[in-house]
């Protein structure tokens, strides 16, 4: 059995919980505080999210930032009339279609190598894949919240594929995704999924275990006898530790004999990607079909003349060359953290990260077996960048982004932060005549606010990105904040980034950008400046990407 959550259909299109939960923070704030939603727009800048988050923890009726029902209280918020809430799902999944992952579970099921799946998305992409490989729309079997006694009965009779939608289908009449809609959840449809963990295992993928109703139910499974008899296993994706009651469930599991595990992944498609590989009597009709029908964009051409001008100006520019080559270890090391925390725990000057092929990144060659040794090396030879790991935020992009960062702040004097995938650049000594330029754009490049205890610093978020082909640096002007993490300060922080950046304008922004770009610029940026092992060096381009009008 496959259990399925919203991180399932981020590729088709469809918003995460995590990404409608900002959505609904955006709503509130700008309905209750009476401001433009265009003022908190960007919910990809901290200081927009540390607002909003701090907006949210002062209402007294709201459950606090990353709360389990958290979704489900903020979605009740922002939309009291379930029929608002209805339009508002059919607006999210509509025009959604299948993504690779989608397919791949379609010809899994029919393989033979899947017969059920459970789900709380509304979404229809399942059902349409099984058409796209089936050739029939007659083949799945879907059940909605209001019909346990029918999921019950063909679950039973095995008529195979079937597909139990325990938050009710956008089409169904019992709409359900509110707290106290969740808490009552169809007790007769979770004791048909109870039952069915006695007879088969179960794989979770994209789901993050937020519905307590859900959590329940396959905690009351495991106390029937034999549950799980082909394993538990948590894909998880990312790096960040998943919610204490998925830990507490696993942990329980084993405690009781189940096979079980959490599984870190890049993303639910590349997962089962690399499972369509291990099983070549798949019918891959519909899977190979997929790539050709994805929608190519043609380059803008190159300016020529005095009045052929782009209509707008991008803040990506190209990353024009990167390593052929990182180094490849295989041993017996953990995920991504923990190969982090080998290296800082040996003070070890290497940038290296985990996937499935092992461990991969540059440095001495030497480092690299003091460090890992401990973990029994069996394989020690090259890994290759393949531009299929690069067009998605995979862990071969997150290690050349590393990599680039190192080494545009060893040459330009930069300190950075990481969050999520995205680094903050800011100057490590604003005072430095370096920043001239920057300066007498913006004016002072640091001070301090709240009473002296948040530093803040001019500076510039930087995530690596796939476009038109290529790799493309992205930058964004930030504000960099060295708040105390309580939400006052956040708040404070917030409040003066927004206030300091309101009014750069089209001509200020586009300063801006062109300043940070052109420092950028470059061949030969190296990140670790070694001369044995493997280092990386990159080109990255002057001339940002733009949108272009061609005038018949």
């Amino acid at each position: 059995m496959w259990f399925l959550g919203a991180g399932a259909s981020v590729s088709a299109g469809v918003p995460t919980a995590w990404d409608m939960i900002w959505q609904f923070k955006q709503i509130l704030y700008a309905a209750q505080r009476r401001v433009p939603l265009s003022t908190i727009a960007d919910t990809g800048n901290p200081s927009v999210r540390a607002l909003l988050d701090a907006h949210v923890s002062g209402s007294g009726s709201l459950p606090v930032p990353g709360a389990p029902d958290e979704y489900a209280a903020l979605f009740e918020a922002a939309y009291p009339a379930e029929k608002d809430r209805r339009t508002f799902i059919d607006g999210m999944i509509g025009g959604a279609k299948p993504a690779y992952g989608h397919l791949a579970l379609a010809a899994l099921l029919k393989a033979g190598h899947a017969h059920l799946i459970w789900t709380t998305n509304f979404d229809h992409l399942v059902a349409d894949a099984c058409a796209q490989t089936y050739g029939t729309t007659k083949s799945l079997s879907v059940v909605a919240l209001d019909a346990p006694d029918l999921a019950a009965e063909q679950i039973a009779a095995q008529q195979w594929p079937i597909e139990v939608k325990l938050h009710g289908d956008f089409r169904s009449r019992r709409l359900k995704n509110t707290p106290d809609e969740l808490r009552q959840q169809d007790a007769q449809l979770r004791e048909v999924l109870v039952d069915s963990c006695r007879r088969s295992g179960l794989v979770v993928g994209g789901y993050s275990g937020r519905d307590a109703s859900i959590m329940d139910a396959l905690e009351a499974a495991l106390e029937r006898p034999g549950a799980f008899p082909g394993g538990l296993f948590w894909l998880h994706r990312g790096e960040e530790p998943p919610f204490e009651r998925v830990n507490q469930l696993l942990e329980r599991a084993q405690a009781v004999g189940v096979d079980s595990g959490l599984v870190r992944i890049e993303n639910l498609d590349e997962a089962l990607r690399d499972l369509v590989r291990l099983l070549p009597d798949l019918d891959s009709t519909a899977l190979d079909s997929l790539g050709q029908k994805q929608r190519w964009w043609t380059a803008a051409p190159a300016l020529t003349g005095k009045h052929n001008w782009p209509l707008v100006r991008l803040n990506g520019i190209e990353v024009e060359s990167i390593p052929t080559n990182a180094r490849r270890v295989v041993c017996g090391i953990g995920g991504a953290a923990d190969v982090r925390d080998a290296i800082l725990a040996a003070k070890a000057d290497l940038i290296a990260t985990r996937t499935s092929g092992g461990v991969i990144g540059f440095g001495s060659d030497q480092e690299f077996r003091r460090v890992f040794a401990p973990y029994d090396i069996t394989d020690f030879d090259l890994s290759v960048f393949e531009d299929r790991r690069l067009r998605y935020d995979s862990g071969e992009r997150g290690l050349l982004r590393e990599a680039l960062v190192r080494g545009l702040c060893s040459v330009h004097g930069l300190d950075a932060q990481r969050r999520r995938n995205v680094h903050i650049l800011a100057p490590h000594d604003p005072a430095d005549e370096h920043w001239g330029s920057l300066r007498s754009l913006v004016g002072p490049l640091q001070g301090r606010i709240d009473g002296g205890k948040v530093r803040w610093r001019e500076g510039v978020a930087v995530r690596l990105d796939w476009a038109d082909d290529r790799l493309w640096l992205l930058v964004e002007p930030r504000i960099d904040t060295d708040d105390d993490g309580s939400t006052a300060s956040r708040a404070k922080a917030a409040d003066f980034a927004r206030e300091r950046t309101a009014r750069r304008y089209n001509r200020d922004a586009d300063k801006l950008i062109d300043f940070w770009t052109g420092l950028f610029a470059g061949e030969n940026v190296r990140a670790l400046g070694i001369g044995d092992g493997i280092d990386a060096s990159f080109a990255v381009g002057r001339r940002t990407a733009f949108s272009f009008r061609v005038t018949p």
